[in-house]
């Protein structure tokens, strides 16, 4: 996915005076889906554009952002893709990324309770 579509999300939800979280892998070790810079918008109602790699690691991302938008509060979610190889778990890359998680609200709108 290339970066257009998700500054057009951005946009798009300024215009509708949407929050949203943008959500950037700012550092990786070991194995992981996604390199650094690799970005995803989340929609509080649950849309994604993007991805920082899918699965577990970005369920806990997608944990984390309601509390982003709701308080306005910048945070950086570690996510560690380190399960037991035989765990039912697909999060077996053996790394770790580091998500810097930012809210993105329009001027006009207001968090969300």
């Amino acid at each position: 996915m290339d970066d257009a579509a998700i500054y057009t999300a951005i946009v798009e939800a300024a215009r509708q005076r949407r929050p949203l979280a943008l959500a950037t892998v700012l550092a990786t070790r070991g194995s992981v889906p996604r390199h650094v810079g690799s970005k995803m918008v989340v929609d509080p109602e649950g849309g994604l554009v993007g991805t920082i790699g899918g699965g577990c690691g970005e369920a806990e991302v997608l944990a984390a952002v309601t509390q982003v938008i709701r308080s306005g509060a910048a945070r950086v979610v570690r996510v560690a893709l380190t399960d037991p190889v035989d765990s039912w778990s697909q999060a077996v890359c053996g790394g770790v990324m580091d998500v810097f998680l930012e809210p993105i609200l329009s001027p006009d709108a207001e968090p969300r309770p």
